[in-house]
């Protein structure tokens, strides 16, 4: 008997939501407490570059007012800082600290075990052949960053 349909949605977004949560629980022990999902989307979309308020909103589907407010909480909690652009002096550009380069570097070594957790727990054939069918189902892109807007707010 298969499983009615509104299941599988369910159990990706908890499956996702479970990732996000052990993250967060493990960067909160590696010394980055006030981290929360949504900040890193934010964090992403800024890149190693750096962005502004207004390209920062447009990536994640939000206003810049609401960017803003983010930009705000993360400059606060020194996970990025507000520079002059040095090719526009009227532009601010919005650039990754030390320690938000760090959060996100933790948590890629963070998902690299939460990964292997689950090959232990599934097989690595299984966990492998699920990648690969999402990868078959799902955009060649898994960089949507417009995820907090798709949500309706930040």
């Amino acid at each position: 008997m298969s499983s009615p349909g509104f299941e599988l949605p369910l159990r990706l977004l908890l499956a996702f939501r479970m990732f996000i949560d052990e993250l967060h629980a493990e960067l909160a022990r590696q010394g980055h407490p006030t981290l929360r999902p949504m900040h890193g989307f934010v964090m992403q979309a800024i890149g190693p570059d750096g962005t502004t308020a207004v390209e920062l909103g447009r990536a994640l589907g939000v206003s810049k007012q609401a960017a803003g407010k983010t930009i705000d909480t993360l400059e606060s909690a020194g996970y990025v800082e507000r520079t002059a652009d040095p090719q526009d002096s009227r532009r601010k550009l919005v650039r990754l600290t030390p320690y938000g380069i760090d959060a996100l570097s933790r948590s890629a070594r963070i998902f690299d075990t939460l990964r292997a957790r689950w090959a232990a727990e599934l097989g690595e054939d299984r966990l492998s052949a699920l990648e690969a069918d999402l990868r078959t189902m799902t955009p060649a892109n898994p960089w949507r960053l417009d995820t907090p807007g798709w949500f309706g707010n930040l």
